[in-house]
Order: structure tokens, then sequence, then C-alpha cells
């Protein structure tokens, strides 16, 4: 199948809408913190754990789903994702218990993995000629943004008028409607003759035996950290430390109200950046050593987020850091994918880059979890904040050594 030369394919726009969709409901459920605690009386660290459960089980079903899209076809893969993310998050609607939660988040964390970067970058990827597939790439990471930029406001909206409950629902209900779109999704070829004549063994015993690849794997794991740790705790701690603001010389209180509403408005603001810092990535990716680009996204990000921790919270500086965070935010998806591609190949890079991401799940994992344990023992998350500092610092070293050239013995891609 001959690829398309215009980097608007129908398999990018449709990879495009899916992510939109399901990262919109993702990012949403940081809103959700006090709301559901509220009603039943949990602690912070009980519906944080299910958040991180989540993540987690992002992590562990990313390799499997981009298996199975190899596998099976991908537009079988992002049917399977999409039923389960919406199973998920029915029986999500319907539990009261933190146990539940815990367990529910499981399907809904696969069913992530089902519907997004894994299964997408991967079909775009192969979709994409050498010349698009860094912007590509980029596009549809931005993607992924532009559903942040909404959806935690409009899950703030609806809890205006909607139970948590029913709020559920309706995100089910537009992750299933996805399955719509992929009868437009004409995936190309998944390889060719000579790419066909290297199994996943060989593929992973290669990259398994590659330093390169492990400090890829375990750079990634502070990105997962700090944007886990931003995107499910940021609401809750930007409505209950943001301080007063200077108005006219006086010292005006922010209402519970406006600060709730600050939460949600930051993780769009957030969203919204990283589409610019993701296709500016994308853009830098071409031309430019992505392992070099990665470490300065994470020297940035470090000192961003220590500089916000060291100044007084308010709404003002709640913004600043919103739009300095963004712009890095998803900046490392398309490069660090694209690494993969580039080193690895593109026949196994769902596979590849699954494993990969496992990293990111893992520190997604310890940010959410740790964010609510550390809140519960101490009132507070100025310790899981410098942590975040710490391993951000440590990724952007880790990735200087990585050896930016395709592995000898592999087929090009």
């Amino acid at each position: 199948m001959e690829k398309n030369p215009s980097i608007f394919t129908p398999v990018l726009i449709v990879g495009c809408l899916i992510i939109m969709v399901s990262f919109a409901v993702r990012a949403s459920f940081g809103v959700f913190q006090i709301p559901i605690a509220a009603e039943f009386g949990w602690l912070r660290s009980e519906f944080s754990l299910a958040i991180a459960i989540q993540n987690l089980a992002w992590g562990v079903g990313q390799p499997i789903f981009g298996a199975m899209a190899e596998k099976i076809g991908d537009r079988r893969a992002i049917v399977i994702g999409s039923v389960v993310y919406a199973v998920g998050l029915v029986l999500s609607a319907n539990s009261v218990s933190p146990i539940e939660h815990q367990a529910y988040a499981w399907l809904v964390g696969f069913g992530i993995a089902g519907t997004g970067f894994g299964v997408i970058l991967a079909v775009v990827g192969r979709a994409s000629t050498a010349e698009n597939r860094s912007m590509s790439l980029a596009i549809a990471t931005a993607a992924g943004s532009a559903g942040q930029v909404f959806g935690a406001p409009v899950a703030e909206w609806m809890l205006g008028f909607l139970t948590w409950q029913t709020t559920f629902m309706v995100f089910a209900a537009a992750i299933l409607a996805m399955i719509l779109t992929l009868p437009l999704m004409r995936a190309p070829e998944m390889a060719s003759k000579a790419e066909l004549e290297e199994s996943l063994g060989q593929i992973l015993v290669k990259a398994f035996k590659d330093p390169s690849f492990t400090l890829i794997f375990v750079g990634f794991f502070s990105c997962g950290y700090q944007l886990a740790f931003i995107t499910a705790h940021f609401p809750a701690f930007v409505t209950e430390l943001c301080g007063p603001i200077m108005v006219g010389g006086i010292l005006h209180n922010v209402g519970i109200t406006t600060t709730s509403a600050l939460g949600a408005i930051a993780i769009s603001l957030i969203g919204l950046a990283n589409i610019i810092g993701v296709l500016l990535a994308g853009w830098a990716g071409k031309r430019f050593s992505k392992k070099y680009l990665l470490a300065g996204i994470y020297t940035a990000r470090t000192v961003v987020s220590a500089a916000f921790i060291l100044m007084p919270i308010t709404p003002l500086t709640v913004i600043l850091f919103s739009i300095a965070m963004g712009s890095l935010w998803l900046a490392t998806v398309p490069l660090t994918s694209g690494l993969v591609a580039h080193i690895y190949g593109l026949r196994y890079m769902g596979t590849l880059y699954g494993i990969v991401f496992f990293s990111h799940q893992l520190g997604s994992f310890m940010g959410v979890w740790l964010g609510g344990r550390l809140y519960d023992a101490y009132g507070g998350y100025t310790a899981v904040w410098w942590i975040g500092v710490a391993v951000g610092a440590f990724s952007a070293l880790v990735h200087l050594p990585i050896r930016e050239k395709r592995l000898d013995g592999l087929v090009t891609a």
C-alpha cells in the first residue's frame, strides 16, 4: 500500500480524534477528587490510589495492546480498548467503596491503553512518510493536549448540574462513540516482507541488550510521575492552597468556588500550551538530536517546578506555571516515540514503545499514589512535589549517554 504523501492522512485525522476524546476523559479525573471524597467521606489517598492504579494499568496494558494491534489489527485493538474503557467508567459510576473504584480502575486504565498513544502513534508512524513522521507523531500527541484543554473544564461544568455518577456515564457514551470513526482509519500494511523476517522476540532481545533502550526506559519515569501527579492533584492543590491576591493594595481571599474553577482552568491551560509545545517538539525533532531535546525539556521542567513551589501560590503563579509547564507537558512523547522508531524500526514500534511507556506509567502510579499518601500524612503536597523536581533532574542526565543511531542488524524503517 503506497503511503499518502500528505501529512494529514485519514489515519492521522481519526487517530487524533480518538486520542482527543480518550485524553479529555482521562485528564478530568482530578476534578472528581473532592466531590467523591466529600460524598463518601474517604481519605484523599483512597481515591488517589484508584487513579494511581488506573495509570499503572495503562502502563501494563500499553505493550499488550501494542502487540495486539500488530497481531489482529489496529482497529480491532481500538474497539476492544474503547469497550473496556466504557465498561470501566460505567462500573465506577455505580461503585460506593474505595475497593470498587480501585478494582474498576484497572478496566479504565486498560481502556486508555487501547485508545492512547501506544496504539495510535504506532499506526500513525507507519502511515507517515519518513519526512513527515516526526511532525505526524507531534500532531497526534497534540490532539491529546487538545482533549485536556476541554476535558477538565467540561467535567467541572457538568458537575454543576449533574452528579459525578451521571458525568461518568456521559463520558462512557463519548468513548463508545469513537468506534463510529474507525471505518475511516484505513491502516497501512503492518510490515514489508523484509521486516517480517525479524520476529518480535529477536527485536526484543536486541532492544533489551542495548543500553540506550534501558536509558530511554528509565528516563521516561519522571515524565509520568510529574504529569500524573499534576493531573490528579493540581485541581485540589489549587482549591485548597491558592492564597489571597492583591487588588488595589488590599489582600482578598479567593473563595472555594473560584479556586475550584481555577484548578480546572489550570489543567486546561496546560493542555492549550502543550499543543504549541508538542508541535514545536515535532518540528525540532526532525532537525536536531532527540536525546538532547529530551534532556533540555526535563531540565526546563525541573526549573519551572522548583520555581513554582518556592513562590507564593496565587492565581497568577498558577496561571504562569500552567502555561510554562504546559509548553513542556507532552513534548517528550513524539521525541521518545520517534527515538524508539529511529533506533529500532517501525515493525514493532507499538510493542517497544509500549514497554518504554510502562516506565512512564510506573512514574504515574508513584506520582498519584504518593500525592494522596503524603497529603494524608502531612496535610500538603510539598514533599511529593520536590520528589518530582529531583526525578526530573535525574531524567535530564539519563538521556545524555543514549546512542542515537539505528541498532546494528535491524531493518531500516
